[in-house]
């Protein structure tokens, strides 16, 4: 069993930087990409970013690309997705999930197991 706790969310203002982690523990060896996804209230839950096992391959959302950056430290168990720029439409729970294969998907159905989230909230 993979368990993934995510961290680091909070209350910014437009054009501050916030980074989250992705503390992933149990059978890690079952864990190859990591990703983060978001959901605003409202609306369904979208991709942001994925990232490889090996960490040498990334992937963004248009929406996000240029202002967030997605890292992993494979001997911490850890992702990262450091936010910059952040606007108020980047206000969501943020979630990570993990994926059995090396590379990331974008379907939101591909992952079998994601954290609880972390609230990230951008005021204008």
């Amino acid at each position: 069993q993979v368990t993934l706790v995510e961290t680091g969310g909070g209350l910014v203002q437009a054009g501050d930087s916030l980074r989250l982690s992705c503390v992933v523990s149990g059978y890690t060896d079952s864990v190859a990409a990591l990703a983060w996804f978001r959901q605003a209230p409202g609306k369904e839950r979208e991709f942001v970013s994925g990232i490889s096992e090996n960490g040498g391959y990334t992937d963004y959302a248009d929406s996000v690309k240029g202002r967030f950056f997605i890292s992993r430290n494979n001997a911490k168990y850890t992702a990262y997705l450091q936010m910059d720029s952040l606007k108020p439409k980047d206000a969501a729970v943020y979630y990570c999930g993990s994926y059995g294969r090396d590379y990331p998907s974008r379907g939101e159905q591909d992952y079998r197991t994601w954290g609880q989230g972390t609230q990230v909230t951008v005021s204008s």
